[in-house]
């Protein structure tokens, strides 16, 4: 059955709602007006402030009824209000939580006034400062999800001991203390206005064998020195409803509850309690119980908690109170599945729904079903059911559901028995009885596979390495064989397997990966995730295995890129260390290696279309060869001189945003010196100087990796022009020197970096160029021989099609875009745009330059080139070659658009 069909099945009645609840029965029948009460606001949410208003003009010594007459009416509003449909899962619990937490804070103040009349003020020992008792909330009103007849769970305490300063002076502890048993007694006692809750103290230090209350020091002590595993998932929701020292709770109870790094022995106490409320699960047998029974409440919050405790020492957002928020981060930072998520929040609001109606009944706390027909009969309408049956089926549905998450929150993709039964292909490759294991597992060729094997267990790099490293690899490789094979990517498992042992081979000497790969199971499977779609991906990785760290938190691999917030931090990481050139380098290559893996990870993800890829590629290369300008300069000439004159003019890819992974930087230097300036004579030096140190930062390896090849060839003349070209240079080259494939390159230029002034004096002197007259014909056999003289560079002697270079490629689209561009451009200075080939090309059908359905198709085509470009490089592939069948259509329009604006059909290009 559809997950909704519970929450869209039909309300009941306020009639029906009130005969079901004889809790609420009894109540309108002693007290009438209670019951015009309820139909006068129970189309709204329930009314705190004239209700609080009234409880806090109340005497002390009349709170404690007032409180048990409130809650009459909240507990009667809210389960009309939930009953009749009228109020989500969220505003029921919201409600009841606020009444908690006020009643909580009216009780405390009324018991501390009862005492201070006779003790005095408890004061601390140190300052003398009045102190104040603490509740701390955990459980379901910690996490502001309170149920309809639920205990609430509290903690007390107090800032520190001292004495109150009354006439009977007492010691703070007893003065607390008795303030706690007169708080659980004001709000717990059963009267003949029933109660208002029922208070549960054993969440305390030492349970009920220690002090009623402790002071914030004895509370760290404890849980410094006593905390067990399972207290920590009690403290994630701790909330404190009354007092003044939230700041220093959270400072002592956040360290217990999320640690900065989950070690081994954490993980081995995580997976300890999952085993045991399994069996305890599996004891009990219980499985009408909505909260304790197989896939109910208790497991939905598990499996949240237990990801926040995970999560929760990096990721601040992890600490999240209640159930349904704390989902939603984990929603938002994919650390399950989302059908995962989506389960377990239908689940949730389900049987939390249903736990409600049962406690409406008889206003008793209790999450079992009745065994009676006739009961569960009148049970199932209220969750909207028709009959038993169909509630039976909603309910199991959601428990199998719930019981299916349980089960795999923390069953590693690749599971113990798996990995065990990998082991001895590991510790014996050579024995014959593998090939069959390995076959059904996937395994193209378990020969090769085992021969591998057997090459790196006896290689010297493995022998050699230290013992606890051997264990570690040992542990690994089997995990690494059964995790390729569940996820074996679009390569296969063989493919996988291969690229996640060289992986491995490139780290093993590297304590920390290893452990790493050991200590975050779930890392296993994402990683080959990763490298089984791209080899392009696996070899990037193996060569900077630092990335590792990356995998392990989602929300930041994910999250969309911020081209400004890439600015900043750089800039920061810079400064730090602004003083060591060498830090510097690295930084830049680790800040450029990080960025582009998370683009990759979403890439691969499908997250990202080609076209955006390239934007944020591009963006990512501006703001990297922008901090590089300035940190050069920096170092250079600090203080000396003052701001550069002088800006990076990007062509090719990066020019026209089109970059990729592994694109080139083509790169022009250009500088500007006023006339008159005092060092005109020495700027040619100053600023050659400067751009040899920027293609030196940007070129060099070391120890960090690389950080972009460039191409410097675009400049006047060439390799044999000046590296870094003054702006009249360049202006003048452009107009009486170039040759039309320079002014072709420039269609795509555009200034990344540098002096604002010189990059808008650039774009003056590309659009003068751009817009110059040209005779067409001349162009035209000008650009026609280029093209021609370009192929013949890049000949291609197979059956398959070259996407970028053979005929009807992206080169001949490219060639006809800036043809179109010099041609017309001195009419129209849209053209002069640096929009890519697409808009261009759009722009010219706009103006009526070529027929409008031949520009659509064509740049339908160069999309396509482009995502089959980008998808084969990153298989490895060094050539962009592909059957070419499927691309006879693309290929066609591209010949007829070449024709159209050349006169002529393009040399070689395919008939038909």
């Amino acid at each position: 059955m559809p997950a909704s069909a519970a929450r869209d099945a039909p309300a009941l009645t306020l009639a029906e709602a009130l005969a079901w609840s004889r809790y609420a029965t009894r109540l309108v029948t002693a007290d009438p007006a209670l019951g015009a009460w309820l139909e006068a606001q129970v189309a709204t949410p329930f009314p705190w402030p004239p209700q609080l208003a009234t409880l806090a003009a109340l005497p002390d010594d009349t709170v404690a009824v007032a409180l048990r007459k409130l809650r009459q009416r909240v507990l009667l509003h809210t389960l009309a209000r939930d009953l009749t449909g009228r109020a989500p899962l969220g505003e029921v619990v919201a409600t009841l939580s606020t009444f908690a937490d006020h009643a909580v804070a009216v009780a405390t103040g009324v018991t501390h006034r009862a005492l201070v009349r006779t003790f005095g003020e408890p004061r601390g020992e140190s300052d003398g400062a009045p102190q104040r008792l603490a509740v701390v909330a955990l459980g379901k009103l910690g996490g502001r999800e309170l149920n309809a007849s639920s205990d609430i769970d509290i903690v007390l305490v107090y800032p520190e001991d001292g004495a109150t300063d009354g006439s009977r002076s007492i010691a703070n502890r007893e003065f607390f203390d008795r303030q706690g048993r007169a708080l659980a007694s004001l709000l717990g006692d059963v009267t003949a206005d029933g109660f208002v809750f029922r208070v549960d103290l054993r969440l305390r230090p030492y349970g009920e064998s220690g002090p009623l209350t402790v002071t914030l020091a004895g509370l760290e002590r404890y849980l410094v020195t006593q905390g067990r595993m399972w207290e920590r998932y009690a403290w994630v929701k701790a909330r404190p409803l009354t007092g003044d020292c939230e700041a220093e709770l959270a400072a002592l109870v956040t360290p217990f509850v999320y640690r900065k790094y989950l070690d081994y022995d954490a993980y081995e106490g995580l997976r300890d309690v999952h085993r045991q409320i399994r069996e305890q699960a599996e004891r009990r047998g219980r499985g009408d119980d909505v909260k304790l029974g197989r896939g109910g409440i208790r497991e939905i919050e598990f499996i949240v908690q237990a990801l926040q405790l995970v999560r929760g020492g990096r990721d601040p957002g992890m600490r999240q109170r209640g159930t349904r928020d704390a989902l939603a981060a984990i929603a938002e930072r994919e650390l399950l599945p989302a059908p995962a998520v989506a389960a377990l929040a239908s689940a949730y609001d389900y049987l939390r729904r249903l736990e409600h109606r049962l406690q409406y009944r008889d206003d008793q706390q209790t999450q079992r079903l009745p065994a009676d027909d006739g009961e569960r009969a009148a049970l199932a309408a209220t969750m909207g059911a028709p009959d038993i049956a169909t509630f039976d089926a909603q309910r199991l549905h959601f428990r199998d559901s719930v019981e299916q998450w349980f089960g795999m929150a923390f069953t590693d993709t690749v599971d113990d028995a798996a990995s065990s039964a990998y082991a001895g292909v590991w510790d014996a490759p050579s024995a014959e009885s593998h090939r069959e294991l390995l076959a059904a597992a996937g395994y193209a060729d378990p020969d090769n596979l085992l021969q591998t094997l057997r090459t790196m267990r006896q290689s010297p790099r493995y022998t050699a390495l230290p013992a606890a490293s051997r264990d570690r690899v040992d542990r690994l490789v089997p995990r690494l064989i059964a995790t390729a094979a569940a996820v074996p990517g679009p390569s296969g498992a063989q493919s996988t397997l291969a690229r996640l042992l060289t992986l491995l081979e490139a780290v093993w000497r590297r304590s920390a990966y290893l452990a790493l790969l050991l200590e975050h199971p779930p890392l296993l499977p994402r990683l080959a995730q990763l490298m089984g779609a791209s080899a392009w991906a696996a070899e990037y990785l193996t060569r900077h295995p630092l990335l590792l760290d990356d995998l392990l938190d989602a929300q930041t691999l994910l999250a969309p890129p911020d081209w400004d917030a890439w600015r900043t931090d750089l800039a920061a990481q810079l400064a730090a260390h602004a003083d060591d050139a060498e830090r510097q380098m690295d930084v830049l290559r680790h800040f450029k290696h990080a960025e582009s893996f998370r683009l990759l990870v979403q890439d691969l993800a499908g997250e990202l279309t080609v076209e955006r890829l390239a934007d944020h590629l591009s963006a990512l290369a501006d703001i990297v060869v922008g901090a590089t300008v300035d940190a050069c300069w920096a170092h250079l000439y600090a203080g000396a001189c003052g701001a550069p004159r002088f800006c990076v003019v990007a062509y090719g890819k990066l020019g026209g945003r089109e970059l990729g992974y592994a694109s080139d930087l083509d790169l022009v230097f250009l500088y500007d010196v006023a006339p008159g300036d005092a060092d005109e004579d020495g700027a040619p030096q100053r600023y050659a100087r400067l751009a040899q140190r920027i293609n030196n930062w940007l070129t060099q390896t070391t120890a960090a990796g690389g950080l972009y090849a460039t191409d410097l060839r675009l400049r006047p003349d060439g390799a044999a022009g000046t590296f870094c070209t003054s702006l009249a240079a360049f202006r003048k080259y452009q107009r009486d020197s170039a040759w039309t494939w320079e002014h072709q390159a420039l269609t795509r230029a555009r200034a990344v970096a540098g002096d604002p002034g010189i990059a808008a004096a650039f774009d003056a002197v590309r659009d003068a160029i751009l817009r110059t007259r040209r005779d067409p014909a001349q162009l035209a056999a000008e650009v026609v021989a280029m093209r021609a003289r370009m192929h013949d560079g890049h000949p291609n002697r197979s059956e398959l099609f070259d996407v970028k270079h053979d005929p009807g490629g992206m080169v001949d689209i490219e060639f006809v875009v800036q043809y179109l561009v010099l041609s017309h451009a001195a009419e129209h200075a849209a053209l002069t745009r640096n929009a890519g080939n697409i808009a261009l090309l759009l722009e010219s059908a706009e103006l009526g330059l070529v027929p409008g359905a031949a520009a659509v198709a064509v740049a339908d085509a160069y999309r396509v080139y482009r995502r089959v470009q980008h998808a084969v490089r990153l298989t490895g592939a060094t050539h962009v070659r592909v059957d070419p069948a499927p691309y006879a259509r693309p290929r066609a329009d591209v010949a007829a658009l070449w024709t159209h604006v050349f006169g002529a059909p393009r040399a070689g290009t395919p008939v038909g």
